[in-house]
């Protein structure tokens, strides 16, 4: 009996590099950084391993094409929170509390953040990006909370910061011992405590 064939899907280049963008958070989401080999992407695409090399010089530029996607997805997520509100204080409260539902709080995003992360203590370029991803978050944040309290907000969007991702990630978790709706609760109890 001969082994069955893998079969390749005929895509246009954009959507060729979106999807190996795709698979590539996939292979991060389930095998870590250390399993995002050209093989393991390739296979989760669909594509033939020759292929990633063709739309990116290797697997270190997809890994990295993959986080910025990534931060892009998720900033457009949160952004998209902050424009359903007119108020100020609404559209910061909508900002933080929007990684306490999909598509952010979601494990196989957790999971994809966790390769990124473990991959920025080791990879100049993966460190660049979350420099830039994490430094994008928290001005607009700052943003956001001077449109409520003028002056000097970086202190208060750092901790507010430490606080949503602290929340988010054992909402990501799962079984955390508080729900989406208790997360925003805390968020905004600190907020007007802060005087903001």
């Amino acid at each position: 009996m001969e082994p069955a064939r893998q079969t390749f899907q005929r895509l246009g280049p954009d959507s060729r590099t979106q999807s190996l963008i795709e698979a590539c958070a996939r292979v991060l989401a389930t095998k870590g950084a250390s399993g995002a080999s050209v093989r393991a992407i390739c296979a989760e695409a669909g594509v033939s391993p020759g292929l990633l090399t063709h739309y990116f010089s290797g697997v270190n530029a997809l890994v990295a094409a993959t986080y910025e996607a990534t931060g892009v997805a998720v900033e457009a997520a949160l952004e998209a929170a902050v424009q359903s509100e007119k108020a100020p204080r609404a559209q910061l409260i909508a900002y933080l509390t929007a990684s306490f539902r999909a598509p952010v709080s979601d494990p196989a995003l957790l999971a994809t953040w966790l390769a990124f992360w473990s991959l920025a203590r080791t990879d100049p370029a993966i460190a660049a990006l979350h420099m830039r991803i994490y430094g994008g978050y928290r001005a607009r944040l700052e943003q956001l909370i001077t449109a409520c309290a003028p002056g000097d907000q970086r202190l208060t969007a750092i901790g507010l910061t430490a606080l949503v991702d602290g929340l988010w990630l054992e909402l990501s978790l799962g079984d955390a011992p508080f729900s989406a709706d208790d997360a925003a609760a805390i968020v905004e109890h600190w907020v007007e405590m802060s005087g903001i």
